[in-house]
């Protein structure tokens, strides 16, 4: 996690606090998280339960939201629904319907084609083609060669470019290690019906978020836009259920219609429910192929493994950013912040529950996520893991990092007794960020033996 481009970060002493260790700040504080939750609220109409877990540590929400906002939303080298059928296909991975469902509505707000929502036989070569890299960076980053690179770029019809394919790399990295956090937190169970009941709100004090920003003149013009917006996206969500009725009679007649109809009772399509929000395939399997390919453990003592990777040789401060930055302009300075602020936050109370500094105990986890992909650091003695985490810990912080969809409430409950709920948060932004680091450094390590060779 150490690295010359990262800023030595004040550790501050959370203890006494309310349950979550929020800094303390003033509502107008651009990184509170009244301020930050306003923002979301207006722009998006809702205030989606990843959000609010991030609460718990504003200035790492702040770094999140501008990040994903500029992959998703702002200038790059990829067409906007294409990102966001991206961020399906990512998510389908780990069967994270939470994520489906967000990018099935941000999908079809961006103009995509509903009928690429029926599968991946229905979308163009050149997106389908992204599916072995997915595959591969979801479950064993390892593989991933210049050779898997090589074949994306070939000059042909549906042949990639570098600065593309840097853009799909991030966002398939992005939403592989966010489904992890989706299910470590237990938003995707607290989506749906019989949902285990992980999802904490935040509260600030005694405040709710509705109370907190009842004296804003500033908040409350923002509701008032996003109460109108709420309006205009049910409007809008009926006007692409029409489209996409519309679409189909038009392009595959009657019988094409009944075979919509099918897929609707057998929930493969999009509809919008009572609440007006539009829900993905029941069966996600649909975007993705090779559904029984997943993680193996990379040190497996039967068979000759990879060989490990190691961070002097190649380093997300060293080469990574640079590459990255240069390619897909300003993300890399993104990335890089967003690594940072999560190495920075505030753990003092939950380290000291480990008998450690908080910098050994942050270290500790870091490189025991990075150990389970390969990747290895020789300045670093890994007989320290198995001091600074107990095993539950450690079978916790595996299932969510490497099968995050098998995270369950009795695996959740049996550790988290001595954590506050910032610090289950806590824990899982560092494995969302540990988790993305390691994909990315195969991803772009691939590119670069790519460019050289």
């Amino acid at each position: 996690m150490q690295g010359r481009r990262r800023r030595a970060v004040a550790e501050e002493d959370e203890e006494g606090g309310t349950g979550a260790n929020v800094v303390k700040m003033s509502s107008s504080d651009p990184e509170c998280p009244q301020f930050l939750f306003v923002k979301v609220l207006a722009s998006r109409g809702r205030l989606e339960a990843v959000t609010q877990q991030m609460g718990y540590h504003p200035q790492y929400l702040d770094s999140f939201l501008k990040t994903q906002h500029y992959l998703m939303h702002m200038d790059g080298p990829l067409p906007f629904d294409c990102r966001h059928y991206i961020a399906i296909m990512a998510a389908a991975r780990h069967q994270c319907r939470y994520l489906v469902n967000l990018h099935v509505l941000q999908f079809l707000r961006a103009g995509g084609d509903p009928q690429w929502l029926r599968g991946l036989e229905f979308i163009p070569p050149k997106l389908r083609n992204l599916n072995e890299i997915n595959k591969i960076l979801a479950h064993r980053p390892w593989l991933i060669t210049k050779e898997h690179i090589e074949k994306l770029l070939k000059i042909s019809e549906w042949s990639w470019s570098l600065a593309e394919l840097v853009h799909a790399v991030v966002l398939l990295a992005h939403c592989h290690a966010l489904a992890s956090f989706v299910f470590g937190c237990g938003c995707e169970q607290d989506e749906g019906l019989g949902g285990r009941g992980l999802l904490k709100p935040l509260s600030l004090g005694n405040q709710c978020f509705c109370e907190a920003t009842a004296g804003n003149s500033y908040s409350q013009e923002l509701l008032r836009i996003n109460r109108k917006r709420s309006l205009d996206s049910c409007m809008e969500l009926d006007s692409l259920r029409e489209r996409m009725q519309r679409i189909h009679v038009e392009t595959e007649g009657r019988d094409e219609m009944r075979l919509l109809q099918q897929d609707r009772e057998e929930g493969l399509s999009p509809l919008a429910d009572t609440d007006g929000e539009v829900t993905s395939a029941t069966n996600l399997a649909c975007y993705m192929q090779d559904p029984d390919f997943g993680y193996q453990d990379f040190a497996r003592r039967d068979e000759d493994q990879t060989q490990v990777f190691r961070v002097q040789d190649y380093s997300w401060e060293d080469h990574g950013f640079s590459l990255v930055n240069r390619l897909y302009s300003d993300i890399g300075h993104l990335l890089d912040e967003k690594f940072r602020m999560v190495d920075g936050l505030q753990s003092s109370a939950m380290a000291k529950r480990q008998g450690c500094e908080p910098s050994v105990f942050k270290r500790g986890i870091w490189n025991y996520i990075h150990c389970m992909f390969g990747i290895r650091y020789d300045d670093y003695d890994y007989a320290e893991v198995n001091q600074l985490l107990e095993r539950m810990l450690k079978v916790y912080i595996k299932t969510v990092t490497c099968y995050p969809e098998k995270t369950n409430s009795e695996m959740f409950d049996r550790f988290w007794k001595q954590f506050k709920h910032s610090e289950k948060v806590h824990v899982n932004l560092l494995i969302l960020e540990a988790r993305m680091q390691a994909e990315l450094l195969y991803a772009l390590q691939a590119i670069t033996q790519y460019m050289i060779s």
